[in-house]
């Protein structure tokens, strides 16, 4: 029988604690929700460098949820981070889906045998083979349940402050991969949300489909052996690179704001939402009723002016169509950036995009699709080196006064099958700053999509070096086995499934 343990309240003495009441506005409502204050973290050094030092000044308490954790550099850098927070006294508490933890048991179970360390897996599957290939395979008998997954991204320090929003915990996602890197987006929050968070980690932390680590992987070692292995294992990571004096909107790095003791930050009213773990037990019209997806939707469908969306995957489906449509009755501009075909890394997906990309054009969206190699080169959103560059991040700017962001993508997967977490933020100080980059930079994802002639077909318009109009007839690159794969596969697969 599983423990249960919440979040601890009284936090008020620690650092995190202290820091999180300085500046804060005497009233403590606003009028969409309790005031709260955010930190924008579009750059990946300094994303990574807000969960190190979230880890490093904790004193208390560490309440860590994601959806992957790779054992390679940044992976490991991370878990080292919260040994040595155990090793200082701090309770940490690792919720991480199953799905991804192929090959990793020994790991976690290892870094679990640290005295206030405790991994908990979601909804593990009954195969606890080497790869991912292999453990689904051997675990298609109970497809239906390991079919959803816990998609949620959090990280919670002393209660105070944490770190929410795209980023999986993996070297892709901080620009330390030598062949693709994404796009992705964070906000360090303090004050009331971050409380609300807390008690959606404990509700996932304490369901049923948490399961305790050394109940799935019973581990022969004795703690301090294990203990060393864990060690032995966590020595790999490469050290971290180092960061910039300020990112691209002209912060330092969270890590020297907590040093100085000055943290400069928005306040404003915000509202968190989070998935009931037990979604993944309902039926997709009751897993959808109330979901973080539905709650999207209605913040884009509530747009007076303009709402633009990035999202790495977007399906938009019967519900998504109809609120685009209504959306251009009512006037509202809507723009959704999302990857093109040659930087996806779920060409799927992609196909499943591809079924509504007329008709999005025809209600009048603005559609513009990343480029793997333009991005890169344009500098625009990070240094991609000789990699690619796709998107992740999902985020939305609504009016430009509120903003949308989370962990759920715009697709079946997200609004039925899995969890999710995002927050929506009143601010226009958040949104300005963020806004002022872009047009700064004249920030072009890559291809702008336009309806041929005849009205059915699509275009893609591509800026050549002289920056001059350059349209493709057709999808550009060279993808014919993919496209091919891809008409072979979606019949099969389903977009539910998507």
């Amino acid at each position: 029988m599983r423990a249960t343990s919440h979040a601890v309240a009284d936090v008020g003495q620690t650092t995190l604690g202290k820091l999180s009441r300085q500046g804060a506005p005497p009233a403590p409502l606003g009028r969409a929700g309790p005031i709260s204050s955010f930190r924008l973290l579009p750059d990946a050094a300094f994303a990574f460098d807000a969960r190190i030092s979230l880890a490093r000044n904790a004193e208390n308490t560490l309440d860590v949820q994601y959806y992957h954790i790779a054992n390679d550099d940044v992976g490991l850098l991370l878990l080292r981070e919260l040994r040595d927070a155990s090793e200082r006294g701090v309770r940490v508490r690792l919720l991480v889906d199953d799905l991804y933890t192929a090959g990793e048991d020994e790991l976690f179970a290892t870094l679990d045998a640290f005295p206030t360390v405790e991994v908990r897996l979601f909804n593990p599957l009954p195969s606890r083979a080497g790869s991912l290939e292999a453990r689904l395979l051997m675990s298609l008998p109970d497809f239906r349940r390991i079919n959803h997954r816990m998609h949620n991204k959090m990280l919670l320090a002393d209660n105070s402050f944490a770190v929410t929003g795209g980023r999986n915990i993996a070297n892709e996602y901080f620009m330390r991969s030598t062949a693709a890197n994404f796009i992705d987006m964070d906000v360090v929050s303090n004050g009331p949300v971050v409380r609300e968070m807390s008690v959606a980690f404990d509700r996932y932390w304490n369901s049923e489909h948490a399961w305790t680590i050394r109940h799935i992987v019973p581990t022969r070692l004795a703690p301090e052996a294990a203990q060393a292995r864990f060690n032995e294992l966590a020595r790999r990571a490469r050290p971290d690179v180092p960061i910039q004096p300020r990112d691209s909107l002209g912060q330092v790095p969270v890590g020297q704001e907590f040093a100085t003791g000055k943290v400069r930050r928005y306040w404003a009213p915000a509202r968190f939402y989070a998935d009931d773990p037990d979604k993944i037990e309902r039926n997709a019209q009751a897993a959808f009723a109330g979901s973080v997806s539905e709650h999207a939707l209605a913040a884009f469908g509530s747009a007076r002016r303009t709402a633009r969306i990035y999202s790495p995957y977007f399906i938009p489906g019967p519900k998504g169509m109809q609120m685009l449509w209504a959306n251009r009755m009512r006037g509202v501009e809507t723009e959704v950036v999302t990857n093109s075909l040659g930087a996806t890394d779920e060409p799927l997906a992609y196909a499943g995009y591809e079924r509504y990309r007329a008709e999005m054009l025809r209600a009048g969206v603005i559609i513009h699709e990343i480029a793997p190699d333009y991005t890169a080169r344009s500098g625009h959103f990070g240094n991609f080196g000789k990699t690619i560059s796709r998107l992740h991040g999902k985020v939305a700017f609504i009016d430009d006064e509120r903003i949308f962001i989370g962990s759920m993508n715009l697709d079946h997967r997200s609004a039925t099958l899995n969890t999710e977490a995002g927050l929506l933020i009143e601010s226009r100080d958040l949104m300005a700053d963020y806004l002022s980059v872009l047009s700064a930079k004249r920030a072009h994802p890559g291809y702008r999509l336009q309806l041929a002639p005849d009205g059915r077909r699509t275009q893609w318009v591509e800026l050549d070096e002289r920056g001059a109009n350059v349209v493709h007839e057709d999808i550009p690159g060279e993808f014919l086995w993919l496209r091919l794969k891809n008409w072979l596969l979606l019949p099969l697969v389903g977009e539910e499934l998507l």
